[in-house]
């Protein structure tokens, strides 16, 4: 299964690694996608941040506010900066709790207290969540099932299977779970990308234009009990915006100048 997928995937992952990965500092190619990763990620929870605003706070921290954003949004987006660069660079700690609940602490340490005042940021929630149409499980036996997730994930780390997959049913499961108050996108989608950056694998960035397909995708792991849809969608967002990139590499490098 998904075999189609995979060669596709692995054939645009091995031109993007040369033509782009390589051919940039590391450091530079890091920055460049924490912005793009942090706007997008947070966007898919309404953060109304382009990537202007946030390569701008980046660069000049919360001493500027972009013109019509509120501060909540700009310190989310502080938040998710630290998170961010915590993830990547603890690619070799162990995929457990506590890296879970670490980077669920920084993505919501400053901002948690406004959204669920008395909640702790990093700590698992302590009540029953619902969000947007979806009513999650009672809290507790969720919550319980933590530990077998990252514990079976972990596993599938070291085994040959394709990071991807590996990536995207985390995520799918993560989110069906829901452990904590505030952050659990983030979180997840932070954590689907350490899988995939422990392997040497790019960056996957979800689109905000992506929105609404990646919520179905999520949704029909709940409605048809299959994370199918989820790693389909993985594969296809990774894929295209790296032809994206690519393309745009292409035209910028071959791009007709007028000299006068």
């Amino acid at each position: 299964m998904f075999e189609q997928e995979i060669k596709h995937y692995e054939q645009v992952r091995c031109e993007y690694e040369e033509r782009i990965v390589k051919k940039m500092a590391p450091a530079d190619y890091m920055d460049w996608h924490e912005v793009l990763f942090s706007t997008h990620s947070c966007a898919i929870e309404g953060n109304s941040f382009t990537v202007d605003d946030t390569r701008i706070l980046k660069e000049q921290g919360l001493a500027m506010v972009p013109v019509g954003h509120s501060l909540l949004e700009c310190t989310e987006m502080a938040d998710h900066f630290r998170a961010f660069r915590y993830v990547t660079t603890h690619l070799d700690a162990a995929f457990d709790e506590e890296l879970l609940c670490e980077t669920n602490r920084l993505v919501t340490e400053n901002t948690l207290s406004y959204r669920a005042p008395g909640a702790v940021p990093g700590s698992f929630t302590n009540e029953d969540m619902a969000t947007g149409d979806t009513i999650f499980g009672d809290h507790e036996a969720l919550i319980a099932r933590v530990p077998a997730l990252m514990t079976s994930t972990a596993d599938a780390i070291k085994r040959d299977v394709h990071p991807m997959i590996v990536a995207a049913r985390f995520h799918g499961f993560f989110e069906y779970l829901h452990p904590f108050r505030d952050g659990n996108g983030r979180t997840g989608r932070l954590l689907s990308n350490w899988i995939l950056l422990r392997a040497g694998h790019p960056l996957l960035i979800i689109d905000i234009k992506d929105r609404a397909a990646y919520i179905n995708a999520l949704r029909q792991i709940r409605s048809e009990g299959t994370d199918e849809h989820l790693i389909s969608f993985f594969f296809r967002a990774a894929t295209e915006r790296m032809e994206g990139e690519l393309a745009q590499k292409h035209s910028n490098t071959h791009l007709g100048l007028f000299l006068f």
